[in-house]
């Protein structure tokens, strides 16, 4: 059985493929196209899985997806009725939904003359991301738990998993998000680029957590092990936040409101100098994402009683906080999956369709290099020193 796993239509573009339950090639976009974090349908990470696979697109099974616009249907529409976002908003996505309808159609451009007999399976955002840390690692059983921005209607996801099995516990859904949070405060101390949220971890050990309180107005932790944003400080749930997912890098317009800045004081501009304000504002915006990704943590382990944690999700590349796991937590291994951001959902999304079929497991990740490889020929070549 052959599964050929896709992030598209979003930054970090990706492309995975899997045959008989193990991973053969799984590469971003950005490699090819050599734009950082590149966004849309990933064509050249397709075309190189395939190569590396020695198959055609005509050899595909089934084509896996991370994204299942179904998914939490009705707390979408529930949503839109009953808090009537900007029209535009709405008109966005039912136009983004259109996009990915159209993945064969992708397909049969970007390979043109080949036969696609592949079914077309979407896989749920959080599953998606679940899958890549679990059904990979090297646990028979485990906590699991997805952090990231959005997905589906939802920004984390969290529960425990046995075998082939993934149960969800709990979900924090659209509009309250960590990484909406964690990217609102990187753009307001001047970090305005897809991906920043790094520069304000690293900025944070220069600082002193004086903001805590004044963070913990933004983030607010409910007792499931969940968290929820005062909404007073952003936009994304009201507004139409420009942003550009296609063919190209991803960009972004502020997530945050006027009156982040009357809480924290003016943004920084990106050509500003730092200043001690700055540092405090970062070590407090991590001080408060670690107190909700721990409270998140201790709920869970509290209930499921696992001492294996598996992490997937773009706010589990925060190694910071993942460093802090065994020592605020009780639990002992940690798997966190190499490409955890949404680059990996191609990897999960295949992996969950795998297991979905009746695959069992039969492979464990536990390195991250299954992209091009050069010789040394081939790098003085693009280096220019032939």
């Amino acid at each position: 059985m052959i599964i050929l796993g896709l992030n598209a239509f979003h930054a970090d573009s990706s492309a995975a493929l899997v045959r008989d339950g193990r991973l053969i090639a799984a590469a971003e976009e950005e490699r090819f196209r050599r734009i950082k974090h590149w966004a849309g349908f990933p064509s050249q990470a397709i075309t190189y899985c395939l190569s590396e696979a020695g198959i055609k697109l005509s050899d595909v099974d089934y084509v896996a997806f991370n994204q299942d616009s179904r998914a939490n249907l009705l707390r979408k529409i529930t949503y839109f009725i009953t808090k009537r976002p900007n029209i535009n908003l709405m008109i966005r996505r039912l136009r983004n939904r259109r996009s990915r309808a159209g993945l064969p159609v992708l397909l049969e451009q970007a390979f043109p003359g080949q036969t696609i007999r592949a079914a077309i399976h979407p896989v749920e955002h959080h599953l998606a991301h679940l899958s890549s840390a679990f059904h990979v690692c090297p646990f028979d059983e485990a906590a699991v738990v997805s952090v990231d921005g959005f997905g589906d209607f939802s920004s984390a996801a969290w529960g425990v998993a046995a075998g082939n099995d993934i149960s969800f516990y709990g979900r924090v859904y659209f509009p309250h998000s960590l990484g909406i949070f964690y990217q609102a405060i990187t753009q307001y101390l001047g970090f305005p680029h897809y991906g920043d949220e790094y520069k304000v971890m690293g900025l944070a050990p220069y600082g002193r957590p004086s903001f805590l309180d004044t963070m913990r107005n933004i983030v607010r932790l409910v007792p499931d092990g969940g968290f929820e944003l005062n909404l007073e400080f952003f936009r994304h749930h009201r507004e139409d936040i420009p942003y550009q997912w296609m063919n190209g890098s991803p960009e972004f317009g502020d997530l945050f409101s006027p009156a982040l800045e009357h809480l924290l004081g003016p943004r920084r501009a990106p050509t500003d100098r730092l200043e001690d304000r700055h540092n405090d504002i970062a070590r407090s915006a991590q001080a408060m994402y670690e107190e909700a990704f721990f409270h998140l943590l201790g709920n869970l382990q509290q209930r499921s009683g696992f001492t294996d944690l598996a992490l997937a999700g773009g706010c589990a590349m925060n190694s910071v906080a993942n460093g802090k796991v065994r020592r605020n937590t009780p639990f002992r291994r940690v798997y966190v999956q190499s490409a955890a951001g949404d680059a990996g959902g191609a990897i999960g999304s295949a992996f969950a369709v795998w297991h979905k079929l009746g695959g069992k497991r039969n492979f464990v990740m536990d390195h991250a290099y299954w992209g091009p490889a050069f010789n040394a020929m081939e790098i003085q070549l693009h280096s220019g020193r032939c």
